[in-house]
């Protein structure tokens, strides 16, 4: 069959294909269909067709695009497919020399690009696969400039969002840490809307950034999270070993960069509520839920996280001393931080860690912390963390250690290095060229694409709700 044939075709069997029509009937439809319009033509049999009729193949209808279910905290080896489609799919790391040189390439790429811009896609409804727009010739030129859609030479341009542009989409929107839908909604309308020039400037800052994080020298063994891109990846020998999602901080909380050490590993954590969170979040809920503390598992105390316990019912919300009391939440379920914290030694406080509301990661923007970055497969970095430390050799120790119950520090004799690092762009050593949201506004002009994202999107899963968090 003609590739540029089978949606008709498909779209013919399906009209036939009712209880009155018979098997015979629908293959003797889409094989007529396929004379009439491919007379002089050759016809072969798809690749896909083993093991049946090739007619039955069509009749089947064409597969919907499904996202597979989602591993809830579980970290993924460098190089392994991806359910979700937002980690990178390769064992190179961003800090590489490999990284510098497809960046250069794309940087000669989007110089090309720019010199014949791109028009932008005008605002309105989000178009779905099957609907006819307008806009639609504009979404195609546009897809067609960065090769995510081959050109066409053909004088007519279809107003329909096809099965042809749909794929395209989907690949445009894995580029630019978009949810794959293959629609054109608003997310995806803002980012093609970034001119090729601010693209082209995103390229060479970023560039930039990484030349300078790898100055003077790349260590051998550490953890980088790149903030905007939502993903944590531990490298070893220039080689990314793992790869996991993260959640970073939300506006007006945001997730510093920094250069640190992963010191200890605590199991079964304490959550010492930090002044900011408490003053900002958790003093102003209690004032509206006094019964919040006692069903989160929070203690009060005097002074400091060690002074002695304030009973609650005693404690007016209203006309607290914040500088007085101190928040601390017991170790379990509920607690914030999960079963495991990863302690680093900075000026802003902040580390890695569990979290208990692992659907979070489900989502394709995940900036809901206060500033720590909570991973989604933690417990397979802790365990990547601590195999080079007496007695945690042999894989499935911190497993065995959780599966005990009972709190553990293990203080690392050879600290790892950390990196969170703001990359808003990179280039595959395949070429593949990557953006993301610059969600703190720190590109300068390529920030446009997180302006024009202001507000809710009706596309997009609901923001968050639930308990006080870091």
């Amino acid at each position: 069959m003609l590739p540029r044939h089978m949606d008709s075709v498909r779209h013919l069997a399906f009209t036939f294909q009712t209880p009155k029509v018979s098997r015979a009937s629908q293959a003797l439809t889409a094989l007529l269909f396929v004379f009439a319009t491919c007379v002089g033509g050759m016809v072969s049999t798809p690749a896909n067709a083993q093991g049946s009729e090739w007619w039955e193949q069509i009749l089947a209808g064409p597969q919907p695009y499904k996202q597979k279910e989602r591993r809830a905290g579980r970290g993924q080896a460098a190089g392994q497919p991806d359910d979700f489609g937002d980690l990178r799919q390769n064992s190179t790391p961003w800090l590489s020399d490999v990284t510098v040189r497809a960046l250069d390439q794309a940087i000669e790429r989007y110089q090309r690009i720019a010199q014949r811009e791109w028009r932008p896609i005008p605002n309105g409804r989000t178009i779905r696969p099957g609907d006819d727009d307008d806009r639609m010739p504009a979404v195609k030129a546009r897809l067609r400039a960065t090769g995510d859609m081959r050109q066409s030479n053909s004088y007519f341009e279809s107003l329909s969002l096809d099965g042809e542009v749909q794929s395209a989409l989907i690949r445009y929107q894995k580029r630019n840490g978009l949810r794959p839908t293959g629609r054109v909604d608003r997310a995806t309308r803002a980012a093609m809307n970034v001119s090729a020039n601010e693209r082209l400037n995103q390229l060479r800052l970023n560039r930039r950034r990484i030349v300078d994080l790898m100055q003077p020298r790349v260590e051998d063994r550490y953890v980088l999270v790149n903030v905007p891109a939502y993903q944590l990846e531990a490298v070893e020998q220039w080689e990314t070993k793992l790869r996991s999602r993260v959640i970073v901080g939300r506006e007006g909380r945001e997730t510093p960069a920094l250069k640190s050490e992963i010191k200890a590993i605590n199991f079964f954590p304490y959550w010492r509520v930090p002044m900011s969170v408490a003053t900002l979040d958790l003093i102003p809920r209690l004032q509206r839920e006094p019964g919040y503390l006692n069903e989160e598992g929070i203690r009060v105390y005097d002074g400091s996280f060690d002074g002695p316990e304030i009973p609650q019912s005693t404690i007016d919300w209203n006309h607290v001393d914040t500088n007085r009391i101190r928040f601390k939440q017991d170790p379990g379920e509920k607690n914030a931080l999960g079963l495991l914290r990863l302690d680093m030694s900075n000026e802003h406080g902040v580390y890695m860690h569990d979290t208990p509301m692992k659907n979070l990661f489900g989502q394709s923007s995940r900036a809901f912390s206060a500033g720590c970055v909570r991973v989604q497969g933690v417990f397979e970095l802790a365990e990547w963390i601590a195999q080079y430390e007496p007695g945690w050799e042999q894989p499935g120790k911190v497993r065995d250690v959780l599966s005990g119950g009972q709190p553990l520090d293990l203080k690392l004799t050879r600290p790892v290095p950390v990196i969170f690092a703001y990359l808003t762009a990179w280039a595959e050593p395949d070429g593949t060229v990557q953006f993301r949201n610059d969600i703190y506004n720190r590109d300068g002009s390529a920030a446009v694409a997180a302006r024009d994202m202001s507000g809710p999107d009706p596309d997009e899963p609901p923001p968050p709700s639930g308990g006080i968090t870091p």
